[in-house]
């Protein structure tokens, strides 16, 4: 999505409360194709396990829902309170919330109630906007409760960053965080890390301030952990050549189109692969460390980011951007790093040839492996849905 020729990376990290096998925190990301707006919801249920998550669901459901149908933002914020049940006990709601509404334009809402206050940066310097306050009718008599409201007009390299108190909270209790770290140590953190790496993406920022909390609770997270991270910057290309062309003829395009194109290359086939070094007078050097069993070898090439064996490889980096393995795991093979380049680019483009591999007709050939062209559409159409990227796909 472009904002002022800039685009919005967004992504976030999330730990549930030790021993627990489900979070009382929800992270709720949806992109309206009909106006470029992109919704997040972070909900933050009372307490932990299957009753915070379900009104933490309830929360962040109806907040999207709402914004989604372009109901002012505020409205919906006083809808929700009124909707939502309270603790009688300790007075407080069962759920808390963050809305944050980005339009086409870069104008961005956003309403807080209970959540620790959001973060923005401008480069590697914070800025602390004026919120408003919204004072809500009384639900108890002792207590008062309020809104906040921001509105931005977002320019590139700035950054949005919100998180529930398991962050804010981290440490507490230890020798060098009494009292948790505290919203002071979450921006310096922060700001620490965005100094040393200003072009760290989204996703990244968002696990080092997530682990890093998970770490001041001795990786025994004390309660549910979730940071996501809104990011404005310089939109990242990538461009996938898989398979050679149908006419020998268009090799050198192929080749050309590759070697000039302005962002990450990446060739999947050891033909393509071939054709390539070929048209372009390169080696190709086969990496012969790695040990993985189940995924070819990945290679080197002058100008190319990363070259990988083609069909297996493709399968498995679909089958690992549809579960998010690769975000976690140790492994180092060429599907986990191609789908770190794709997931850290916001445009990729898909050269694919149309020529037909035998190999591919043979039956005794698993039966997961799909035709190219359908394994190259279905990665797009992860690409799309699970980690809003642009896609485009060309058949050569």
């Amino acid at each position: 999505m472009s904002v002022e020729h800039g685009f919005i990376e967004v992504d976030y990290c999330q730990f549930y409360k030790h021993r627990n096998k489900i979070g009382g925190d929800v992270f709720l990301l949806s992109r309206r194709e009909e106006d470029g707006r992109i919704i997040c919801v972070l909900s933050d249920g009372l307490g932990s396990g299957v009753k915070a998550n379900v009104l933490a669901n309830l929360t962040a459901t109806m907040a999207e829902k709402y914004v989604a149908e372009k109901l002012d933002v505020r409205r919906a914020a006083e809808i929700i309170m009124r909707t939502l049940p309270v603790c009688r006990e300790r007075k407080i709601s069962y759920a808390t919330f963050s809305i944050i509404d980005v339009q086409a334009d870069g104008k961005t809402e956003i309403v807080e109630y209970d959540n620790p206050r959001f973060l923005f940066y401008r480069g590697t310097g914070e800025i602390r906007p004026d919120r408003r306050v919204m004072e809500l009718p009384r639900r108890f008599e002792h207590k008062e409760e309020h809104l906040y409201y921001t509105s931005l007009d977002l320019q590139v390299q700035d950054r949005l960053v919100f998180f529930s108190d398991g962050v804010s909270q981290s440490g507490m209790g230890s020798r060098g965080y009494p009292l948790g770290l505290r919203l002071d140590g979450v921006r310096e953190f922060t700001r620490e890390r965005i100094t040393a790496n200003p072009s760290v993406s989204a996703r990244d920022l968002a696990r080092k301030i997530a682990v890093n909390s998970q770490l001041l609770d001795g990786y025994a997270p004390k309660d549910d952990i979730t940071c996501g991270v809104i990011y404005f910057r310089t939109p990242r290309q990538a461009m996938v050549a898989t398979g050679p062309p149908m006419d020998p003829g268009r090799d050198t395009l192929l080749a050309k189109r590759l070697s000039l194109f302005p962002g990450k290359k990446i060739i999947c086939g050891g033909t393509t692969a071939k054709l390539a070094a070929r048209e372009l007078g390169r080696e190709v050097l086969v990496d012969l460390k790695s040990r993985d069993r189940r995924i070819p070898p990945s290679a080197e090439m002058d100008g190319i980011d990363l070259v990988t064996e083609g069909m297996l490889t493709l399968t498995e980096t679909a089958r690992q951007l549809e579960t998010g393995e690769f975000a976690d795991t140790c492994t180092d093979n060429a599907a986990v790093r191609l789908c770190r380049l794709l997931v850290d680019s916001d445009k990729v483009c898909f050269l694919v040839g149309t020529k037909i591999n035998e190999a591919h007709q043979d039956p005794d050939m698993p039966v997961e492996i799909g035709i190219r062209r359908t394994l190259v559409k279905r990665i797009c159409l992860i690409l799309e849905k699970n980690y809003l990227k642009t896609t485009s796909l060309e058949f050569i």
